[in-house]
């Protein structure tokens, strides 16, 4: 599963982001400050940051300057979290090598659909000719799909939906990442046209259709 890693001292926002960020299908770890995210990053890297940078002791500014002049930090995405009045904060937080920002206050969805614009980049869908798990077959190339050596016909729909869950076994993904990754929109308001494309898609794998779990409340992941 992906982890993103939150800076942030105040407790409050920290909350928020961290409870977004689960909510979407993503593991995370907050840190008050610079010391205690330092100590996090030698226990393991994260996939993205969410730096805040007004912080305690060391600035948002100074850790991004660090991350980028080390190389096993260089390439690491980094979405900015600046004050509504910082647009100097931002320019030069662009300037180190942030990949985004984002400025308080900020709604929940902004924040989401920013983190998923970086992920989908670093975390692209398999790009493997042929995708399998377990009895399920996947050719790219002939846009074939097989389970136990049997062909099985499916919808375009249907064929990109399969590809996504084989492409992140385990993961659980959201109706929201399931749309814009199959449907390329955000709009929680179809997300009964996920269902009901899951269930024709189960329908079709037979057997195989149980290992598309529903994952209550919030989505599905292939398990």
């Amino acid at each position: 599963m992906s982890l993103i890693y939150i800076l942030e001292d105040d407790k409050n926002i920290q909350e928020i982001e961290s409870y977004a960020i689960k909510g979407n299908g993503y593991d995370v770890r907050a840190f008050d400050d610079a010391g205690a995210f330092d100590k996090g990053m030698q226990e393991r890297k994260p996939d993205l940051l969410l730096l805040d940078v007004m912080l305690p002791g060391e600035d948002g500014l100074s850790v991004l300057k660090r991350l980028r002049s080390n190389s096993d930090t260089k390439e690491l995405p980094v979405i900015l979290v600046t004050a509504k009045d910082s647009e100097i904060d931002t320019v030069r937080g662009l300037d180190l090598g942030a990949d985004d920002y984002i400025t308080k206050p900020f709604g929940v969805m902004e924040l989401m659909s920013r983190i998923k614009a970086i992920m989908r980049r670093v975390r692209p869908m398999s790009d493997d000719v042929i995708l399998t798990y377990k009895n399920i077959y996947l050719d790219q190339d002939r846009r074939l799909c097989l389970v136990d050596e049997e062909n099985v016909e499916l919808t375009f729909k249907e064929y990109e939906l399969l590809r996504l869950f084989l492409s992140s076994p385990g993961i659980v993904l959201t109706r929201e990442i399931i749309m814009e990754t199959v449907w390329g929109t955000d709009f929680a308001g179809e997300s009964r046209t996920v269902d009901m494309h899951i269930r024709t898609l189960r329908k079709k794998l037979k057997e195989a259709g149980s290992l598309i779990i529903t994952v209550r409340n919030v989505g599905y992941k292939l398990e």
